[in-house]
């Protein structure tokens, strides 16, 4: 009797790489720390980090502080996001959908073809979407309205030295002077400044080109921008918001918890736990959410806005 052969894709392939990357992996960070540890102690690198402390300066008339909008939308866009991976995940690698959505072809939106019938992982995905653009639509409004702007947004061409000066000193475990209720180093301006002005809108861009909202029968347009382009983008972007959120997340708590989550929550400077709170009460409802996604709770709510099917 043979011995079945185990497929490249098995459970245990997989185990066997986990493995043998957990530990390749924690053995790559202890040598960027000591190759970092080894630069910041030459003298051409000394003089680099006075030079570019890490972080550029503000126009003049830039804000300080965080203002209680600000909350709101670091916690709808959490909210949103997190939602938006875990569905985009489901749409990935789900094999048997859990129901099919079609759209009611009335009221405000009305098309002459049929709508197309999608599955129920998709609507929900897709309509996480719309709320996310919406609410990042507010986001970007506010921000230029009240000055928020200058505090994400590079002015100099300094924010890039600085920002090596930053990671040099992220590396090395001799992290920067953090005054973020002030002004930001020039890593995390540059890092903002791409998660809100680059992978967002890539993520919308390419999202709207591989959804049935996409015009089918544009031959020029789907020419020039062919659906293998835009997927080729759209994981990618959900894999840079993933490592986003977990080293936004580590540093958040890393770097001196309780006044960060003052600063993006509690709207205040302070050291006390009025942010604490705020953020944990933010965590039920998010984690709620997740488990609440679920077919049962959103076939009620897919059906006000259309038909939903097995």
């Amino acid at each position: 009797m043979s011995t079945p052969t185990k497929k490249p894709g098995s459970a245990t392939g997989k185990r066997s790489r986990l493995y043998w990357g957990v530990p390749a992996a924690l053995v790559a960070l202890v040598l960027v720390v000591l190759l970092a540890k080894w630069m910041t102690g030459q003298p051409g690198v000394q003089s680099f980090l006075a030079e570019y402390p890490g972080h550029s300066e503000l126009p003049e008339g830039a804000p300080v502080g965080f203002p209680a909008w600000l909350a709101w939308q670091h916690f709808l866009n959490a909210f949103f996001l997190l939602l938006i991976i875990r569905t985009g995940w489901q749409v990935r690698t789900t094999t048997r959908p859990s129901g099919h959505w079609t759209r009611n072809n009335k009221g405000l939106i009305k098309t002459k073809n049929p709508p197309t019938k999608i599955t129920l992982e998709l609507w929900f995905h897709l309509t996480l979407d719309a709320l996310w653009i919406l609410n990042g639509l507010v986001f970007a409004v506010l921000l230029f309205a009240t000055g928020q702007w200058m505090r994400i947004v590079p002015t100099s061409w300094d924010a890039i030295p600085n920002a090596l000066s930053a990671a040099l000193q992220y590396a090395s475990l001799n992290w920067p002077t953090d005054n973020g209720w002030v002004n930001y180093n020039a890593l995390q301006l540059l890092t903002y400044f791409a998660t809100v002005f680059i992978a967002a809108p890539l993520a919308f861009i390419s999202g709207i080109r591989t959804s049935p909202a996409w015009p089918k029968k544009a031959a020029a347009l789907n020419k020039a921008y062919p659906m293998e382009l835009a997927r080729a983008i759209h994981f990618p972007v959900m894999i840079y918001f993933v490592a986003f959120i977990v080293v936004h997340v580590f540093l958040v708590l890393a770097t001196g918890a309780l006044r960060n989550l003052n600063h993006m929550y509690g709207a205040n400077d302070g050291g006390g736990w009025l942010g604490f709170w705020i953020f944990l009460a933010s965590v039920v409802v998010m984690v709620a959410a997740w488990f609440l996604a679920r077919p049962i709770f959103l076939r009620p709510i897919a059906s006000l806005m259309g038909k939903v099917s097995r």
